[in-house]
């Protein structure tokens, strides 16, 4: 199609039949993508009841798949019944309008925007992919949007306790999800929620409440790995306190009653942003409103963006275009350059940032060098695997984007040449799309980019950190290992400058060409030397086949700083031993889902009696 000649924003009038017919078939395809969405979401409460981890892991990454489906068909649809790539412009326009029309009393505007992009920009010339044609800003507000039908459940429930009817209320909140497994012990757990509330509301001073004391909790439970969460806040007087609740099933004897208990008691925004991290994947829960979901989970982490909260919720790609909204009003009011980002150079990919920007930009490099055995289609399946896998809060979420324009007097000249000279292949030089491709100032269009949250590289961090710092720094990076280890993930290259340090401190992995399934490598032993010859060589000289792993052969990458190899081999010397990963493969195979928690072990509630009793 070609270029449009830029016109007014919109037709006259309504004057084509078609443009209706398109909007509702495009709408139809989103209401399909929402509705399988949703019962995949809404099934997760079965699976945990039954303590499915395999059917729930497995739905996790089936329902990422859904909306490239629903998108694809919808732009075949349209092809096939309106021969939508040789519309006129005017017709687009219309499109958008009657679509505009019939989100008026939708419950998701915000995600059936998105979808429409999706559609037409698989359709339209990408000088096209401006707000005349697609939702560059949205024009429905999510606000105070409500399901009016008579036995619709709402958002959230509203509880109205006493400091004495405080217990009888934190009962309720549990037993109103219905979970069809008993719990072990509920009363003695809700008095241990209790009681860490209590201690919660006392530190300011001693607990009195006000007017509007109120237990505000979602509806829903959020579903992730072999957990559900109970997420909601206290709000009393001026104050709000956020919280959420883990609940577990308790490991019993096999043929034994499944029994459920809470584990723990996360509170306030930093334990929530834990729990909602961008390093862990994406949650199940039943939503009729997302918006309304999004909005409540703002009040109790105001510092989180909200396309990171759709993402948290399995809603990636409005996400992405939330992220790209910001992005783009990031650089309105910005003017510092695009450089390469700081660090060790990665041999597959060409990674740069913005200073002002907390964001880095990763492109796949055109070649490689001899050591790297890999290619662009394996790398992408690399990224692929992750995107769908749980996380464990230890691998960085990634935004997968095509043909993305960025202003070409914002890169330096550094930069510049080392995408010239690595990823010619993925660069397109052309005028502004939003002026109609007509004299606008030059743009670089991407072809194909992932971009992940910036943190400090490992080994960038070391360098400056301090003798308590390292230590933790190195201790996390163990933890970070073991995790993976436990989600069934090899992280390949394990070098230090593949990991970063969050602002939490926490250590996330984030350089993934290498990865692999555990349960695909084989972990060896070094076999003794034959001979004196093969003692003293300082090559390989044992067969090796291809992901055949040595862990005692880490020790030189890895350790060569006294201090880091002190801390590391008195936390982590099992991770150079071939025994550890063989034991872990050896359960993964068998079907054991390991539990890797989003709060410390001191938190949870079996922890703490351990330790009372003791």
């Amino acid at each position: 199609m070609r270029p449009p000649v830029r016109q007014t924003l919109f037709p006259q009038q309504l004057d084509d039949s078609r443009g209706h017919e398109i909007a509702r078939a495009l709408l139809d395809g989103f209401d399909k993508h929402y509705r399988l969405f949703r019962e995949a979401s809404a099934s997760a409460k079965q699976r945990f009841e039954q303590a499915d981890w395999h059917g729930q892991q497995r739905a996790q990454r089936e329902r990422i798949e859904f909306y490239d489906l629903r998108v694809a068909e919808a732009a075949e649809r349209l092809q096939a019944e309106f021969e939508a790539g040789t519309l006129a412009m005017g017709i687009w326009q219309q499109v958008k309008l009657h679509y505009i029309g019939l989100l008026t009393h939708h419950h998701q505007p915000e995600l059936a925007e998105t979808f429409f992009n999706s559609v037409t920009t698989k359709i339209l010339h990408r000088h096209y992919f401006h707000n005349d044609f697609i939702f560059v800003r949205p024009a429905i507000s999510t606000e105070y949007i409500e399901n009016d039908e008579p036995a619709a459940t709402p958002t959230y429930r509203c509880y109205y306790p006493t400091r004495e009817s405080l217990r009888d209320t934190l009962m309720r909140v549990i037993t109103n999800f219905r979970l069809q497994v008993a719990f072990e012990d509920l009363a003695r757990d809700v008095d241990a929620v209790l009681a860490a509330m209590l201690l919660r509301l006392d530190q300011d001073g001693p607990f009195r409440a006000r007017a509007n004391f109120q237990i505000q909790v979602l509806s829903s439970l959020f579903y992730r790995n072999k957990g559900a969460y109970v997420v909601g806040k206290v709000v009393n007087g001026y104050s709000e306190a956020p919280f959420a609740l883990p609940i577990l099933h308790l490991d019993r004897p096999e043929g034994a009653a499944p029994k459920l208990v809470i584990d723990a008691v996360l509170f306030g925004e930093d334990d929530l942003q834990m729990l909602f991290s961008f390093a862990r994947a994406y949650f199940l829960v039943d939503m009729e409103i997302p918006s309304a979901h999004v909005q409540f989970l703002r009040s109790l982490m105001p510092r989180k963006p909200r396309a990171e909260l759709y993402n948290a919720l399995g809603l990636q790609k409005h996400g992405k275009n939330l992220f790209y909204r910001d992005f783009l009003a990031h650089l309105q009011h910005s003017s510092d350059s695009f450089r390469i980002a700081p660090g060790i150079k990665g041999m597959v990919m060409l990674v740069f940032d913005l200073p002002s920007f907390p964001f880095v930009f990763k492109l796949i490099k055109d070649f490689f060098p001899e050591q790297k055995d890999t290619t662009r289609e394996q790398v992408q399946r690399k990224y692929l695997l992750v995107k769908q896998h749980d996380r464990v809060g230890r691998m960085a979420d990634t935004l997968e984007f095509s043909n993305v324009a960025f202003p070409l007097s914002r890169f330096d000249e550094a930069l510049l040449a080392e995408l010239r000279h690595f990823a010619p292949s993925q660069l397109e030089f052309s005028e502004r799309a939003s002026d109609g491709g007509h004299g606008g100032p030059r743009e670089l269009v991407i072809r194909h980019v992932y971009i992940e949250r910036r943190m400090v590289p490992l080994n960038i961090y070391l360098q400056d950190a301090t003798p308590i710092q390292l230590e933790n720094a190195v201790i996390e990076y163990g933890n970070a290992i073991k995790d993976l280890v436990a989600a069934n993930i090899f992280p390949g290259d394990m070098l230090w400058k593949n990991f970063g340090v969050t602002r939490a401190g926490k250590v996330v992995f984030y350089d993934y060409d290498e990865i692999e399934y555990l349960t695909d490598c084989n972990f060896r032993r070094v076999p003794a030397p034959r001979n004196e010859e093969e003692e003293m060589s300082g090559e390989v000289w044992w067969p090796v086949a291809p992901r055949d792993v040595f862990p005692e052969t880490f020790a030189p990458f890895l350790l060569g700083n006294p201090q880091v190899r002190e801390v590391f081999m008195k936390h982590h010397a099992d991770l150079l031993d071939a025994a550890f990963w063989q034991g872990h493969k050896q359960r993964i195979a068998a079907g054991h889902v390991h539990d890797v928690f989003p709060y410390e072990p001191g938190k949870r509630f079996a922890v703490q009696r351990a330790q009372a009793a003791a």
